[in-house]
């Protein structure tokens, strides 16, 4: 299942049934997990970690070292989950000492030319699509979708279930469950068409919008926002998903529409 073109490190670790075409270069401290497909022409470098049942196609780049100049050449990580696809000539770097590690969940998919930072952490069943690019720490919750072309400035956070346009610039936080476009980026409603396919009813849709809409449409500040939102809905994970995204973001959330 190895090619004899292929170039892999004695102290890599390879799991049951693992393909490595021709011309791919496997370092030391690499750990490969079972069922995984490496294509031709890929580069996976020291202290990548990939799941069970990948697929990495030719060009991609995986654990390169950060391009940040406050790397010292500590021993850092890239750590990717089961199930997820890499396609052509994603660069993939791996941690700093500010996180120690870049993670990438399972079940996702990186298109072709995705660029992921350092320190980053994308979630599960996530999609981001060609050519988009993460700056350092930034963190991309599960299904979120990134359009094609999207930039994410550096330590920006998106919520689960977002959806960013195409060719987005990202400078503040996405929150959760939400459609984002324009330039500069704002809310553009809910992602409703996303949370039906993944099971969301429609009373919860409609729930998750009244409580975007006192965010967004009712020309509350934030904090007065926030206070309706505690006082007026029930108990539930997506009221807390949304009011702790808020209450964490440091950098803001998008503004609303004009």
């Amino acid at each position: 299942m190895i090619h004899k073109l292929s170039d892999i490190h004695p102290e890599a670790t390879m799991g049951n049934k693992v393909t490595i075409e021709a011309f791919s270069s496997i370092a030391r401290d690499v750990v490969i997990g079972d069922g995984t497909w490496i294509g031709p022409n890929v580069t996976i470098m020291e202290g990548t970690r990939i799941g069970k049942r990948c697929r990495i196609f030719p060009g991609a780049v995986i654990g390169a070292i950060p391009q940040d100049l406050k790397f010292e050449g500590e021993k850092t990580t890239v750590e990717i989950g089961d199930n997820t696809t890499i396609r052509e000539f994603v660069t993939l770097n791996r941690g700093t000492k500010a996180a120690g590690k870049t993670i990438v969940g399972s079940n996702t998919l990186l298109m072709a030319y995705v660029h992921i930072a350092h320190d980053c952490v994308v979630g599960n069943q996530c999609i981001m699509v060609n050519n988009a690019s993460l700056a350092g720490e930034v963190h991309v919750g599960d299904w979120a979708i990134l359009g094609g072309g999207t930039l994410v400035h550096q330590f920006v956070h998106i919520g689960k279930h977002a959806f960013l346009g195409g060719g987005s610039k990202a400078r503040k936080d996405v929150p959760p469950y939400v459609k984002a476009d324009r330039d500069p980026l704002m809310y553009m409603g809910l992602n409703s068409i996303g949370l039906r396919r993944r099971g969301f009813s429609n009373e919860k849709i409609n729930e998750i919008q009244e409580m975007y809409r006192n965010i967004y449409l009712r020309g509350l500040i934030i904090s007065k926002a926030i206070e309706k939102i505690e006082e007026d809905f029930p108990a539930s994970e997506e009221k807390d998903e949304v009011l702790s995204f808020i209450k964490r973001s440091s950098r803001g959330i998008i503004r609303g529409p004009e």
